[in-house]
């Protein structure tokens, strides 16, 4: 498939509206600027067209700075097309065309934005985690984890995860935000629960999203509201056994729409740890002691 060339100016110095001082819509100015550079997990956009917004009028008056890594310059959206795709991005070619939602740097001709969300898989080398890891990696997110013996991290790093953390001998929320330039997790999906939440909650980026699915280590926690309200996060607590037979027949119908299509295609596959007779449940209950990875299952 043939691709439109990239625009001319990409050969040229790369130009950003830069504030030169908090003030009136005279501050703006079109300057020159060092060419981004698309880190981890992104892609440098050749921007075609960029949003204005309130929140860029009060960035402008000084009331309303970029978060700590972000660009210094304004602009919250962009559209345009791919020129470059960094370190660690799967499922995005140079020319694709894009939009982007991001912390600052649309008005500009070039801008470094996120390929996808990133996503913190807590027991990556569980049956849900293992899972978890493949189809985030299908969907283009960067995928970070955390796990125990380094077997294991290594099986998550083979799955496809981009940072395995031992929860052993790392801080996974210093590690996150490490691997993100300080910005945190987009999604983070827990099967841990009271021990974590506060951690979770340190580690997750401005709007993220907190899928709490289990409480292996306490269903009892105490949360910081303000931390939440300031960073507009969101928790979703689920479980799966007592939903109605409805609920039920709709999440399968979602999960032969959209994972069978990659499980058939090798996208995704299953990683079963054991395979033990149906006498042997014993057993089976015996090895889940968190040092297998993936499933374990008994056949019949």
């Amino acid at each position: 498939m043939a691709y439109p060339a990239m625009p001319r100016f990409l050969e040229l110095p790369v130009r950003a509206v830069v504030i030169t001082s908090p003030g009136g819509p005279e501050v703006l100015s079109l300057e020159e600027v060092p060419d981004p550079v698309p880190g981890e997990g992104e892609v440098l956009v050749a921007v075609t067209a960029a949003g204005v917004n309130p929140a860029d009028v009060m960035q402008r008056q000084g009331f309303y700075p970029p978060p700590p890594g972000a660009s210094p310059y304004p602009g919250l959206e962009c559209s345009g097309r791919i020129a470059q795709v960094g370190p660690g991005v799967s499922g995005w070619r140079e020319g694709d065309s894009v939009c982007a939602l991001m912390a600052g740097g649309g008005y500009a001709e070039l801008a470094a934005v996120p390929a996808g969300e990133v996503l913190l898989v807590h027991g990556g080398a569980g049956g849900i985690g293992t899972m978890a890891i493949q189809l985030a990696k299908a969907r283009g997110a960067t995928v970070a984890c955390t796990a125990g013996a380094p077997a294991r991290l290594e099986r998550c790093r083979e799955l496809g995860a981009d940072l395995a953390i031992s929860y052993r001998d790392d801080d996974f929320v210093a590690a996150v935000k490490d691997f993100t330039g300080g910005r945190g997790a987009d999604v983070i999906l827990d099967i841990i629960g009271a021990s974590y939440l506060a951690r979770n909650v340190d580690a997750l980026a401005t709007g993220g999203r907190l899928l709490q699915i289990s409480t292996r280590d306490g269903a009892t926690a105490e949360v910081n509201f303000g931390v939440l309200m300031r960073k507009r996060i969101t928790i979703f607590a689920s479980t799966l056994r007592a939903r109605p037979v409805a609920e039920k027949a709709v999440i399968v119908a979602d999960v032969r729409d959209q994972v069978w299509p990659l499980v058939a295609a090798g996208r995704v596959v299953p990683v079963i740890a054991h395979t033990l007779p149906l006498a042997e449940a014993a057993q089976a209950h015996r090895l889940i002691d968190g040092s297998h990875v993936g499933k374990i299952l008994l056949r019949t």
